[in-house]
């Protein structure tokens, strides 16, 4: 398995703040050439450190403007019912993430809708149809404190 240098490092930092930065940008924060930070980045691709690039949209500009963490509670756990459930759920677009988590829930789920009416669709029309959800619990964003998408590195 392959492990990052300091260098790796600095190069996955930059990535980070700004995918479109350039080759001889980077070649000039780490003091290398433009051809080792190539073959540097291609590494740390076939490697999984970086598994795509991606442009980050403001979402209330696109209508998106609320939030919704949605605790998911199964009615049973059985290895078939819970890759159903796993596979309906990365189906549904208005959700944006969806984590295996433990306590009282099985699932939490990030929505991302126009409004409370489109909450509302969510859950009649697209969430009542996974099957094997016992029980929901909602918590709607008031406000946005922090948004990250940046791993501590």
């Amino acid at each position: 398995m392959y492990i990052p240098d300091q260098t790796d490092l600095i190069l996955l930092k930059q990535l980070q703040k700004n995918a479109r930065i350039t080759i001889k940008e980077l070649a000039n924060i780490t003091n290398l050439s433009n051809t080792p930070v190539h073959e540097r980045i291609k590494k740390l691709e076939k490697n999984g450190y970086i598994t795509k690039h991606v442009a980050l949209l403001d979402r209330t500009l696109l209508g998106k403007k609320l939030i919704v963490f949605c605790n998911i509670k199964l009615k049973e756990h059985t290895m078939d019912i819970g890759h159903q459930f796993v596979k309906d759920i990365t189906s549904l677009k208005q959700v944006t993430e969806c984590y295996n988590i433990s306590g009282d829930y099985d699932f939490l789920l990030k929505v991302m809708v126009n409004d409370m009416e489109g909450y509302q669709d969510f859950v009649l029309n697209h969430l009542g149809k996974v099957k094997n959800i016992g029980s929901t619990q909602s918590t709607f964003v008031m406000g946005e404190i922090k948004n990250c998408t940046e791993v501590p590195i």
